[in-house]
């Protein structure tokens, strides 16, 4: 049922131009859409009625096909970070096609399907931005905070962030790439060869992904899981080995193993264990946001010359490359389907940690 209009502000990239765009479908004022709203911290999502000023001058306008559910999600939902704003439109896993386009918008056509992912827009004349380190720029727009994401029939991104999807994706998969592939792909891509020994710790939402991911790259790959009932699975993903990641002992024999650790868990480890199952050189990173610190003993790291390192997603130019990999290895995340009215529903499944592993939202306004 839908609930009366609800008026934002445009999103901080949305550059609203005076009048319409002559490159845009007819009625380019102001717009109204349907969308899935939080008007605040852990209350249910209401369907709204919504209203958008002019599309921008550099904005593409995209109809949303499917919508991934990320943990990210959740803890915006619920302002676990203390940076969430509502009323808040979340989903920034999207896939769907071009409808609008703004006049400066480049490099897409109406029809074209497309994916976004976290961010939405930049400012493209940062040093980052120059340096083709969009997700690192000062004033990167993230989809879901201060901007409307994609729980809704439509969604407007700057072109630059609307990645054109390849033809061999199976696209009602594929909306997890879009965030919680590119978090995993992204270390691998930078710190991993073919011929590198990494280590994927946690086996759930990030972590299939990547085993996926360092497997098919030509890794050597080890999981480390928690749950005894996901060995079989790990290997089945991909994975050469897998450990018990509550095992002390059985870490302690891997010591001097890995050139890579990927921890995607948002839990506190041993890490000073993990540390020393690295090889000299070798790098623990951290894509899964522990909110505890992570403390390692400063010896672990100078003796060995290990790293500890980190990443948000990636940029436009590491999404559409991750997106080629992804098609070309037929990698697609193991995901459940809800239709969008579905989304309280499907939102209570991923707080109950039993989605298996990502959820997928199909549009159904």
């Amino acid at each position: 049922m839908s609930s009366t209009l609800i008026q934002e502000p445009i999103a901080k990239f949305s550059q609203p131009d005076s009048k319409p765009s002559s490159s845009s479908r007819p009625g380019a004022g102001d717009r109204e859409y349907q969308a899935w709203v939080a008007n605040g911290p852990k209350q249910q999502m209401v369907l709204a009625d919504l209203q958008q000023g002019p599309l921008g001058q550099e904005e593409v306008e995209i109809a949303v096909e499917h919508c991934g559910i990320c943990h990210s999600d959740l803890s915006v939902l619920n302002n676990e970070w203390g940076i969430s704003q509502y009323p808040a439109v979340l989903g920034h896993e999207v896939i769907g096609t071009v409808t609008r386009l703004g006049p400066n918008a480049k490099g897409l056509k109406m029809g074209q399907r497309v994916g976004v992912g976290w961010n939405s827009g930049s400012c493209m004349h940062c040093h980052q931005c120059m340096s083709g380190e969009h997700h690192l720029c000062p004033e990167v727009q993230a989809t879901i905070v201060g901007h409307r994401g994609g729980f809704a029939s439509h969604l407007r991104s700057h072109w630059a962030w609307a990645i054109p999807l390849p033809d061999k994706l199976d696209f009602a998969e594929s909306g997890p790439l879009l965030c919680g592939g590119i978090t995993v792909f992204a270390p691998l891509a930078m710190h991993a060869k073919p011929t590198s020994q990494v280590g994927i710790i946690g086996i759930g939402g990030l972590g299939h992904m990547a085993v996926k991911f360092g497997a098919a790259y030509g890794c050597e790959v080890t999981a480390f899981t928690s749950s005894d009932s996901k060995f079989d699975e790990a290997r089945g993903f991909g994975a050469n080995h897998v450990v018990c990641s509550k095992d002390s002992d059985a870490i302690k024999k891997l010591a001097g193993t890995f050139d890579l650790l990927i921890s995607t868990v948002n839990v506190k480890l041993d890490w000073d264990n993990m540390i020393n199952s690295l090889k000299p050189n070798g790098r623990l990173h951290v894509v899964g946001a522990v909110l505890e610190p992570i403390s390692v003993a400063a010896f672990s790291l100078i003796m060995g010359q290990r790293s500890v390192s980190g990443s948000p997603t990636g940029s436009p130019v590491g999404i559409e490359t991750m997106l080629d990999f992804a098609a070309r290895h037929n990698i697609t995340p193991q995901t459940e389907h809800f239709p969008m009215s579905k989304i309280n529903e499907a939102f209570a499944r991923l707080q109950s940690g039993e989605a298996h592993y990502r959820i997928v939202l199909d549009a159904d306004f």
